[in-house]
């Protein structure tokens, strides 16, 4: 009984939540994301009574949050891909 039990189990491989193509993308979306990030920051200003025009520029309001978007749709993308 005991031996019947142990063979069920070595039979039943480990397998992954999703395939290694879903991960890929998922890495992919993850960078994406970072990069609008990193698009964002930056700007600042040493002194804190002088105004920096640099935090409307194109880059940190239109450019960075639509990267970020679509590194979101990227990773919602890969977790939604059916496996073949």
């Amino acid at each position: 009984m005991k031996n019947n039990n142990n063979e069920e189990q070595q039979s039943h491989k480990q397998e992954f939540l999703f395939d290694t193509i879903n991960y890929k993308i998922l890495l992919i979306g993850i960078g994406v994301i970072a990069l609008g990030f990193i698009l964002m920051s930056g700007g600042g200003s040493d002194n804190p009574n002088v105004f920096n025009e640099d935090v409307f520029s194109f880059r940190r309001i239109r450019l960075a949050p639509t990267t970020v978007l679509i590194g979101f749709g990227i990773t919602i993308y890969s977790i939604f891909k059916k496996s073949k």
